[in-house]
């Protein structure tokens, strides 16, 4: 892209324009070096008006040494001159930095969308572990120790991963945790202790609610423990509040449909557990309307990430947990890094419910779940139903379009895997909204994807 067509598309993540060479551009060059890099080009107005500047052979080497001299790491961009209608554009140009954050005048930048953002203390921290490709509950737990820890819990871990795994564990428990490296330098790390602790612990408190209207509360529950059981009592918690059908199909087993696919739930409560900042001194908080579910959690998205991308696929999976995301990988709990959001969307849509809502919301993230609004308010009811052939298949085929919307390069082994089908009544399906001019297949069957007409 030349100048003028960055000049047309004006500031960016990536872009910023300044009249002349003063501190601002600094601490932007700051800024994007502790982003995903960028330019600032000097001699353009925020406008997009060419002011142009006056240059020197000496002028250049006393700004870079005035950039180098007021930023921590020292930034040492590139610079060139550009000629824009006849007039000079200075343009410094820096790159994402590897050791990270960088300080201007002692303080940390961070650029999102098109403007500086000055970074929390918890900013700069993540920035920093990831620079030592490290996290926080990597580091030793000095206020615990060993005689906190439930071997016992260990060993349902290695239960847990011994299920999924071609080569069982059979080391004991506590070569296990040297192992993973929770237990090491004759302590155990945060991480160890939130995986295996004996005893409830306050910072990692889950309240959940249900709520009759955003006032009035109806039940309330403090969750807290090891990780591992926590997923299990949210799970219990909401369960206990949303509505199931008992749907009789004709077929042998009768089908059981919650007002929520619980897959999707689950998915949403393990991401909350291992994403959550436990330095925090917030709670994760958990609502229960009559029409959705709330779910909020402490920790806002890391560095480069923002909903947008989240939604896209368009982001680098970082964790901000290391030790504990391994461990939950290791338990299975977690199929794939980065894939989560996708099987969240994919679930909802597949149960003919709206899209999942995702926003950064005060210093954490909330994702909401939407039902299909009902008049009963029985918390629990039985309600048998005799489906036609013809009213399932109409549903099976709303609910292939929904996930292709979703996600048009999805597999026919993933449609079949979220729908309970067959390969043979996926393709029936598939042929039949292709005759009907609904679907369209773009490209091979692998590499292409589906388009909904």
């Amino acid at each position: 892209m030349n100048l003028e067509e960055i000049i047309r598309s004006g500031e960016s993540e990536t872009v910023e324009f300044k009249e002349s060479f003063n501190d601002a551009v600094i601490e932007t060059l700051s800024a994007f070096a502790n982003a995903s890099g960028g330019t600032v080009f000097v001699g353009i107005a925020d406008d997009g008006t060419v002011k142009g500047i006056s240059v020197s052979q000496k002028i250049i080497p006393q700004w870079l040494n005035e950039i180098k001299t007021k930023t921590d790491s020292a930034i040492v961009p590139t610079v060139e001159i550009e000629n824009a209608g006849g007039k000079l554009v200075a343009c410094f140009k820096v790159p994402e930095y590897p050791v990270k954050p960088v300080a201007f005048r002692g303080r940390y930048y961070l650029r999102r969308n098109n403007s500086n953002h000055l970074m929390t203390t918890d900013e700069v921290a993540n920035q920093h572990l990831q620079t030592l490709n490290t996290s926080w509950d990597y580091y030793l737990d000095r206020e615990h120790t060993l005689d906190h820890i439930s071997l016992e819990k260990v060993g349902l871990f290695i239960d847990r991963a011994n299920t999924h795994r071609k080569n069982p564990i059979k080391d004991d428990p506590i070569t296990v945790l040297k192992k993973h490296n929770l237990l090491r330098d004759g302590g155990i790390t945060f991480g160890c202790y939130l995986l295996f602790n004996k005893e409830e612990y306050l910072f990692t408190d889950i309240n959940a609610g249900l709520f009759q209207s955003e006032t009035i509360i109806k039940d309330g529950v403090v969750i807290s423990g090891d990780l591992f059981q926590e997923i299990d009592d949210v799970l219990t918690f909401i369960t206990k509040h949303i509505n199931k059908e008992f749907i009789i199909t004709g077929k042998p087993e009768r089908e059981d449909r919650w007002d929520y696919p619980l897959d999707a739930l689950r998915e949403i409560v393990i991401n909350m557990i291992v994403h959550r900042d436990y330095r925090s001194p917030s709670n994760s908080i958990i609502k229960i309307f009559p029409d959705r579910i709330e779910l909020y959690n402490p920790g806002k998205l890391m560095p480069g990430v923002t909903v947008d991308r989240l939604l896209h696929g368009d982001y680098r999976s970082v964790a901000r947990n290391k030790q504990i995301t391994r461990i939950f990988k290791e338990a299975n709990e977690i199929e794939q890094y980065g894939s989560g959001i996708k099987r969240i969307i994919n679930s909802c849509l597949a149960y003919n419910l709206p899209h999942p809502k995702f926003e950064e919301i005060a210093v954490g993230v909330m994702v909401t779940v939407f039902k299909t609004t009902q008049k009963t308010g029985v918390k629990t009811r039985m309600k048998t139903m005799m489906k036609t052939r013809t009213k399932t298949k109409v549903e099976t085929s709303e609910a292939i379009v929904n996930l292709i919307k979703g996600n048009p390069s999805i597999t026919r082994k993933e449609l079949a895997t979220h729908l309970h089908l067959t390969m043979k009544g996926i393709d029936w399906n598939l042929n039949k909204l292709k005759k009907e001019g609904r679907l369209k297949r773009i490209g091979p069957d692998r590499g292409g994807y589906w388009e909904v007409m």
